[in-house]
């Protein structure tokens, strides 16, 4: 980590806590329970698991391993995923800040959504955390009904980048039926202005990864420099056109190729 982001990162955390901030993504907490001494063996396998997930060593995976289904929960509840994603952030900002750019308005970061930008975690924890299986029934009324919370660290780097002169492209798996949801969603939750929003068409097949990297490659051919990139699945900043510099958010609860 740069001398600069650890400055920033530990800056944040002092003025956050001194005014009291937390930012919950959702209201639950854990509970340990009386179980949260054999934890600390399971725990050990399960933080490996977790590592070989976020490295991309473990990849085509469908659900957590039901032993560290109760860590994922704990995780995802608790205070490390949002301590991880904070330090991915403020590395991000960091970086930004040192870019010399161009000033013709043709610099751009692009964003994932689901997991990146807006968290899906109440609709998670009310549909199972981690279980593999993808209704897309349900999540589909989830996403109509506008409501995901954004994720506050993307939330500050965001904002960061526009007053940088950065441009926005948010650049989704979500289908174009999911437009207008998302645009309301995106600005309810702070994101209110973007250079393009990209929502993959029906006819527009293949895998995520794929899917991405053809966007990429006709933003560039439109003139665009991808400055950065973040998303939470390796499939977002994988492939061709990925940009100069690429950010992995954490999340251990799917994965999508």
């Amino acid at each position: 980590m740069g001398r600069v982001a650890l400055l920033l990162f530990l800056f944040a955390v002092t003025v956050e806590l001194s005014l009291g901030i937390s930012h919950e993504i959702h209201p639950l907490r854990p509970r340990l329970g009386s179980g949260a001494a054999n934890l600390q063996v399971l725990n050990l396998s399960c933080l490996s698991w977790r590592f070989g997930v976020e490295t991309n060593n473990i990849i085509g995976w469908y659900g957590v391993p039901q032993t560290c289904k109760s860590y994922v929960g704990h995780y995802m509840l608790g205070t490390q995923y949002r301590e991880d994603s904070r330090l991915v952030v403020y590395e991000a900002i960091a970086y930004a800040e040192s870019l010399k750019l161009v000033g013709d308005g043709k610099d751009v970061w692009v964003f994932d959504i689901d997991e990146t930008t807006l968290s899906n975690l109440p609709y998670y924890v009310d549909n199972g955390l981690g279980t593999g299986k993808y209704n897309a029934t349900l999540f589909n009324s989830w996403v109509l009904q506008a409501k995901a919370p954004a994720l506050p660290e993307s939330l500050k780097l965001y904002k960061k980048l526009l007053s940088l002169g950065i441009k926005v492209v948010f650049l989704t798996g979500r289908g174009g039926s999911q437009r207008n949801a998302t645009v309301t969603n995106l600005k309810k939750e702070g994101f209110l202005t973007w250079e393009k929003l990209i929502l993959r068409g029906s006819s527009e097949t293949g895998t995520a990864l794929v899917y991405k990297s053809n966007k990429r490659k006709m933003l560039e051919q439109n003139g665009y420099r991808i400055v950065g990139n973040i998303g939470d699945q390796w499939s977002d900043i994988l492939g061709t056109n990925t940009g100069h510099r690429t950010f992995k958010l954490p999340d251990p609860m799917y994965y999508v190729a």
